[in-house]
């Protein structure tokens, strides 16, 4: 028996024993579950700087975990090890939540307020991050959701009571781009409205050269970010060869700054990564 997935807008029509493109979801019995429940492929206490999160906690250091998977494929990924990979073929450890949530207690000591979801897109293990945001929340520690935003508005909503923070991956501010990467841009902007009007939101923008670096772009985008709230801050980082993208040149440090220099006309906060 075939079962559609509602977590993202693929609405993968998956059969019985299959996975969908995200590769973390998994028709089991006619019921999509979640395949890399509780595997974690990489985990370590960073800056929450690091997430890149500027205005949340400054100075804090947070425990961040990610699994395997991503529902969308970005030629310039720069996890792709592990986004593009599912949890069979690379190395992985079973944390159940409250293995999690112990995990970050233990390291309150050492400045941790919490559990940051990062590293692959955290969002396709969506019943876990449900199941740890209610842990960690319990324990008084806050949740951070590192994303690129590609998820229904149902399920988003289910979850953002939990969430403290996000960063979320705005990759173009085109249609187009959405193309080349396999998703739908009005998806992820009703996100960073939906979610910053319930948490701490801050975007990234990953620059690259002859795709999405037009000041016409970087403008439109500060622009309507600002008609939400010009205090969102806006990484605008810089772009270095990777995946199938390898072949390619660098963003040049002079375009993260003019481009970051037009969005200040906008948007209060803008941060330049990577230069």
């Amino acid at each position: 028996m075939k079962a559609v997935c509602d977590i993202c807008p693929r609405h993968c029509c998956i059969p019985e024993g299959g996975t969908g493109a995200c590769r973390a979801r998994k028709n089991e019995n006619g019921r999509i579950v979640c395949s890399n429940y509780g595997m974690i492929s990489s985990i370590a206490l960073d800056p929450i700087e690091k997430k890149p999160l500027k205005r949340f906690r400054p100075g804090s250091m947070i425990l961040s975990a990610g699994s395997c998977g991503c529902n969308l494929y970005c030629p310039f990924c720069q996890n792709h090890e592990i986004s593009m990979a599912s949890c069979d073929d690379i190395p992985s450890e079973y944390f159940s939540p409250a293995d999690l949530c112990d995990a970050a207690v233990s390291m309150k000591s050492r400045g941790n307020i919490g559990v940051a979801y990062t590293y692959n897109e955290p969002l396709v293990s969506y019943e876990y991050i449900m199941d740890c945001s209610e842990e960690i929340k319990k324990a008084g520690l806050a949740n951070v959701v590192v994303t690129n935003g590609y998820i229904c508005k149902e399920p988003l909503e289910r979850l953002l009571p939990d969430i403290d923070a996000m960063n979320i991956d705005l990759k173009g501010f085109t249609q187009k781009f959405y193309d080349m990467v396999g998703g739908d841009l009005e998806t992820v902007k009703n996100t960073i409205v939906s979610a910053a009007g319930s948490c701490h939101v801050e975007v990234t923008f990953l620059v690259i050269p002859e795709e999405n670096d037009s000041t016409e772009e970087i403008s439109r985008l500060s622009s309507w970010l600002a008609s939400l709230d010009r205090s969102i801050p806006l990484h605008v980082s810089r772009f270095f060869p990777r995946y199938k993208m390898s072949g390619r040149t660098a963003t040049p440090a002079e375009k993260i700054y003019e481009l970051a220099d037009i969005a200040k006309k906008h948007l209060k906060y803008v941060y330049t990564g990577n230069c």
